[in-house]
């Protein structure tokens, strides 16, 4: 292993993604969904669980969106980034756990704990992401972030494949049912989220300011900062076309993501199948992503994420001849194989651009750009395909974000 996958505080920070990603599989791509629309449905029709579903991710998501640039500025002012972490994964872990406890048709429960759960979950990413800096140089942050998405692909993975044998056998674990498996699921999620944070909070450095810690930097210093950078970005120039491209293309990689499972089910393909393809693409996803940082570190993260959004281009015109589950399998070997890479190569690239001292501000408004991503792509497939009646039509319209996406990409003006 390179000297630099071995260092305690790369260690340290990568297992954090290890950590959180249990989470985002477990519990909001798997489980959460299906105990919304059963064990804790209160005998509502299905669009309405779907309408509480989507509405409670769109609120979380706009919170973190509205307030990560912010609380950046305060933690950049203030020396203290990984603080915000330890908060925000507190309330993660916390509420994650709490799920354990809610009983048989406390829907309203049930979605107030998981919104306040994903924004400690995304919150607590965008300062972790702004650590990115404090443990690698400039040089090294393409395998460095790349490393992270790794762990963080395989730690998934690892807890999802036990909770997933929880849920099919439940009698092997001592429970009487999958749903009481699955409660146990959220349980175990919130103890490994908590105890895999830990490596970041006591081997990661909290690099001090470039200028002398400011302690009185309040809310309101805050947003007056965060409008001053908006106001000032058209300065930099690279940094604002980069996110505009990463907008498009980002949008396009979680709706595939989000759509995935609900494409496949409207192909005639088994729930047993899409959730071993998703384990699937997890574990592709970590060597896949390790590689993509090695190739991003000999040709440049530009060209690396060049490569993955072709690749994806690819797979979206494939995807309307799925049929079989076989089909479904291949593609969700293929995406394994760029979705971190992309992911990656997209985070290390836009470190580089970053204005200094203003790590925690500018990955605020990065992973802001995330949580609104995920808008315009669903909204394009549905509207799509119900004007023209077609769901293969709907998800190859998806092609436009990437298309997109390439074409500035090619404008920012960095030197590979």
């Amino acid at each position: 292993m390179s000297p630099v996958y071995g260092r305690k505080t790369v260690i340290g920070w990568a297992l954090y993604d290890w950590a959180n990603s249990a989470f985002s599989l477990t519990v909001v791509t798997a489980f959460f969904p299906i105990l919304l629309s059963g064990y804790w449905n209160d005998d509502a029709a299905s669009v309405v669980t779907t309408f509480r579903l989507g509405w409670s991710n769109a609120g979380a998501s706009l919170i973190v969106a509205i307030f990560a640039p912010v609380l950046g500025v305060m933690a950049d002012g203030r020396g203290s980034r990984k603080h915000m972490v330890a908060l925000f994964a507190a309330v993660g872990v916390s509420m994650t756990a709490a799920l354990f406890w809610v009983a048989q048709g406390e829907w309203l429960f049930a979605i107030v704990l998981y919104a306040l759960a994903y924004i400690g979950f995304a919150g607590g990413n965008s300062f972790y992401d702004s650590l990115l800096t404090n443990v690698a140089d400039d040089a090294e942050f393409d395998r460095v972030s790349a490393y992270g998405f790794a762990l963080g692909y395989l730690g998934g993975a690892l807890l999802f494949t036990l909770n997933v044998l929880m849920v099919m056998n439940p009698e092997w674990f001592g429970l009487a049912t999958a749903e009481e498996a699955m409660r146990w699921s959220f349980l175990s999620v919130g103890i490994w989220w908590g105890v895999f944070s830990i490596p970041l909070l006591l081997w990661v450095p909290e690099r001090a300011p470039d200028a002398a810690p400011l302690r009185s930097v309040s809310f309101l210093d805050g947003w007056r900062q965060v409008i001053a950078t908006l106001r000032n970005v058209r300065h930099h120039r690279a940094l604002a076309i980069f996110l505009l491209a990463y907008w498009f293309y980002i949008d396009g990689v979680y709706t595939i993501i989000k759509m995935a499972v609900d494409y496949g089910l409207s192909r005639g393909l088994a729930a047993e199948d899409l959730i071993s393809a998703i384990l699937l693409t997890n574990y592709v996803g970590f060597p896949a992503a390790i590689a993509f940082g090695v190739l991003g570190a000999r040709i440049g993260a530009r060209k690396g994420i060049y490569i993955a959004l072709t690749i994806y281009v690819l797979v979206t015109l494939a995807a309307p001849f799925v049929t079989l589950s076989w089909h479904f399998y291949a593609l969700a070997f293929t995406i394994g194989l760029v979705q971190g890479g992309v992911q990656s190569l997209s985070r290390s690239l836009y470190a580089r651009l970053i204005p200094p001292g203003r790590h925690a501000e500018f990955f605020g408004f990065y992973n802001m750009l995330g949580k609104f991503a995920a808008i315009l792509g669903p909204a394009l497939t549905g509207v799509v395909a119900l004007l023209t009646g077609s769901q293969r039509l709907g998800i190859l319209s998806v092609m436009v974000l990437f298309l997109s996406g390439l074409y500035l990409l090619r404008k920012v003006p960095i030197e590979d």
